[in-house]
């Protein structure tokens, strides 16, 4: 964990609401990662800017 930026998500969370949205596991395991990565890396872009 960084002070002011992300750098995860909590993946059992993740997996959690995959599979209550009905989402089979093995579509999960391979879009997750992709767009954990797609979404931390904007999160952390956001929180540069000075009103992030």
């Amino acid at each position: 964990m960084l002070p002011g930026a992300v750098v995860g998500w909590d993946m059992s969370a993740a997996l959690a609401l995959g599979d209550a949205l009905g989402v089979p596991p093995i579509v999960m395991a391979e879009l997750l990662p992709v767009i954990e990565a797609v979404m931390v890396a904007k999160l952390n872009e956001q929180m540069e800017r000075p009103n992030g």
